[in-house]
């Protein structure tokens, strides 16, 4: 599980400053005409992303980054399926009204029903992405009626035979009824996790029937001698027939075909214009991969991918098991990218010191590699994003996720620059900051070193972070089931936070001074504490795991710091804010915590990780929480960011491509009709 989550970006609100060491550059007149944000909708904005440096790539390596591009674009329809069995069909049938209603489109009734449209756009389905509920429309059940009945029937999704009545009366209960498929996601371990999610990745089974099947997968194979090491049930749906439980594996000629074969055709143009025979290796790894759905051949993939340095690099798979209540299967995503060769430079200061940082952690030594392997870091310029990483996208990745490949092969690690400046630029002047920070002194600082500062977060994340410490033998990442990505999450913050305010920071060049580490701390327990909760529903509790993870390491920190005053919750003016009073005894607090987490995570002690993350990541205080939601509510900023891809077209002379071109939409809807119309390959039942 390793991303970093966007949301600390949005919402500290940093203002983009001249420190900001290997960023992105664009000159004055081109930022002016750049417009950033594109739209906002229910509690959601779009924004754009600029490529820098597209322009100065290699003709090969645009052709790479196209049909990298359309690969990703391939598999959008794989997400939307995997987090809800009727999600193709529901969006489809509202993409059909929305361009085929005959009826008056201009009632407040249609434009609810565009805002629901947009929203199971942004979240990949009918829940919400952060929160997992079920998405409540703006519109009645009646009004839907009308909607259908003004459609034309040939553009309804129906089956053959089936007539409009009937149709209504099998997809109205999806949308409308909020007792069926309330949850996208359950983690409550009191309930069946399995049966209380909507998610698609079981069918006919429970959470016993799931965790009796791979154990006994595992014990099978070990009689077999196959290999232990690979990532069970991550690439697959687990369904129960005729009484047998058995997985339908994705894979050409298996679940999902239609839609993996179009990313396989894209990714063997790639291979054509591959950086290097080694790069060309990676993607037909790759590719064997997805014509077998073999999990040796994906672990060889990894080994691959991650010992290539070309320029351009793309993430591409069944990759993160944050939607899985089990942690084991994976939905689909895509990030194409290359590499920003100044700003780099600040990453390969940190993994050419790698083996400094995990020799001097806080964690017990039994706990530390004594030998760091493959550490890898660059920041990236983002140019396609797809599946799971669109609209909303992480900030950071590192990858692989199998722990034996990091401490055999090592890792890679990036940050993703033109993301990060992106938000910034859209937070420019949107009153957040100044609503939150307790003094003048705390909102210079964000915006003098704000940006440095969550960049170097993001790179001691993502590099170091996720990539330090071991497990005992025979410990998997499973062993913590359901808060496995909560805590892993808070060991790689954690990391960065500790690291952050070390004097090796500045030995380094890397930070000026401790003013840096400071305006990450003040932002980073003001977000924990309080800022993040604009995302929580009045009544609700904290469920997404970046956000239990820094609401843990948050509430911890302060809890245990309340005796020497650390953390200081203050009021001013009839309103809450926390200041930090010490921020070297803080830095302590966080290494202190960074021990606990990784003995939890290196020992697989799963009763430690429920008591922690239960007692300090979940709970809200729903007195403040109604003070900040308040407050909030006046600056009318949407809590959550998606991106608008740019979209890339061939130059094509006598039938060869000369040139690849970039332009920037700015039409959400556009986009997502568009992506409808060219890449649907699934079934919508």
């Amino acid at each position: 599980m390793n991303k970093l989550s966007t949301f600390f970006i949005m919402a500290t609100a940093i203002i983009i400053s001249s420190c900001n060491p290997g960023g992105i550059k664009k000159e004055a007149t081109e930022e002016k005409e750049f417009k950033v944000l594109v739209e906002q909708f229910a509690d959601s904005k779009i924004l754009r992303y600029q490529v820098p440096g597209f322009d100065s790539l290699s003709l090969d390596q645009k052709k790479l980054v196209y049909y990298l591009g359309q690969a990703a674009l391939c598999g959008r329809d794989i997400t939307f399926d995997q987090n809800y069995k009727y999600n193709l069909l529901i969006r489809k049938t509202l993409e059909a009204i929305y361009k085929g209603y005959t009826g008056d489109k201009e009632t407040e009734d249609f434009k609810n029903f565009v805002v629901y449209l947009k929203q199971i756009w942004f979240c990949n389905g009918i829940h919400h992405h952060n929160s997992a509920d079920k998405l409540t429309p703006g519109f009645s059940p009646a009004y839907f009626q009308i909607l259908v009945q003004g459609t034309g029937k040939e553009l309804i999704p129906m089956n053959e035979g089936q007539s409009t009545e009937a149709f209504i009366a099998e997809v109205s209960p999806l949308i409308f009824d909020g007792t069926i498929a309330p949850k996208r996601l359950t983690l409550d371990p009191s309930t069946d996790m399995v049966l209380a999610s909507a998610v698609n990745f079981y069918e006919g089974v429970n959470q016993a029937d799931v965790e009796n099947y791979y154990d006994n997968r595992k014990k099978e194979d070990a009689k077999q001698r196959r290999d232990l090491r690979v990532a069970y049930g991550l690439n697959s749906k687990l369904i129960r027939e005729n009484g047998e439980i058995s997985e339908q594996t994705y894979r050409v000629g298996g679940l999902y075909s239609p839609a993996i074969v179009q990313i396989v055709s894209w990714l063997e143009k790639a291979a054509t214009v591959a950086e290097s025979p080694h790069q060309k290796k990676v993607i037909e790894e790759l590719i064997r991969y997805y014509q077998t759905g073999d999990l040796v051949t994906w672990d060889k993939y990894n080994i691959a991918w991650v010992t290539d340095d070309s320029r351009v690099d793309f993430v591409n798979g069944f990759i993160e098991v944050y939607g899985d209540p089990m942690a084991m299967k994976a939905t689909w995503e895509s990030v194409v990218n290359f590499k920003d060769i100044e700003a780099t430079k600040r990453t390969q200061i940190i993994s050419s010191n790698a083996q400094y940082f995990e020799d001097h952690s806080p964690v017990a030594p039994e706990y530390r590699k004594k030998k760091v392997k493959g550490v890898s870091a660059k920041v990236i310029t983002v140019a396609q994003l797809g599946g799971d990483c669109y609209p909303t996208t992480p900030i950071g990745i590192n990858l692989p996720n199998a722990n034996w490949i990091r401490k055999e092969y090592g890792s890679k690690s990036v940050t993703m620059d033109n993301i990060t400046y992106a938000y910034d630029q859209a937070s420019l002047g949107n009153g957040f900051i100044e609503e939150f920070a307790f003094s003048q002194e705390e909102i210079d600082r964000a915006k003098k070193y704000g940006h440095l500062a969550g960049n170097l977060t993001t790179d001691l994340h993502e590099c170091l972070g996720h990539g330090s410490g071991q497990l005992k033998p025979g410990i998997t990442g499973e062993a913590l089931k359901n808060f496995h990505s909560a805590i892993e999450e808070s060991r790689a913050d954690l990391f960065a936070l500790y690291y952050l305010k070390d004097t090796v920071m500045i030995t380094l060049g890397l930070i000026p001074d401790a003013e840096v580490a400071k305006a990450e701390y003040d932002g980073y327990i003001r977000n924990g504490l309080m800022t993040q909760l604009v995302r929580i529903k009045p009544g609700k509790t904290i469920e997404q795991a970046h956000m239990r993870d820094r609401s843990l390491i948050a509430h911890w920190v302060y809890e245990k710091g309340k005796a020497d005053n650390i953390i200081e919750k203050v009021s001013k003016e009839g309103k809450t804010y926390f200041r930090i009073n010490d921020y070297d005894k803080l830095r302590e607090k966080f290494g202190e915590l960074l021990n606990i987490v990784q003995r939890i995570t290196s020992e697989g002690d799963y009763q430690a990780a429920k008591e922690l993350v239960e007692t300090y990541g979940i709970k809200v205080d729903p007195i403040l929480h109604k003070e900040i939601l308040e407050r909030y509510e006046k600056l009318n900023i949407a809590p959550y960011t998606g991106f608008i891809n740019p979209v890339y077209t061939q130059v094509i002379k006598a039938d060869t491509i000369t040139d690849i071109l970039i332009s920037y939409p700015d039409d959400y809807t556009g986009q997502m009709l568009d992506y409808s119309e060219k890449f649907s390959f699934l079934p919508v039942r």
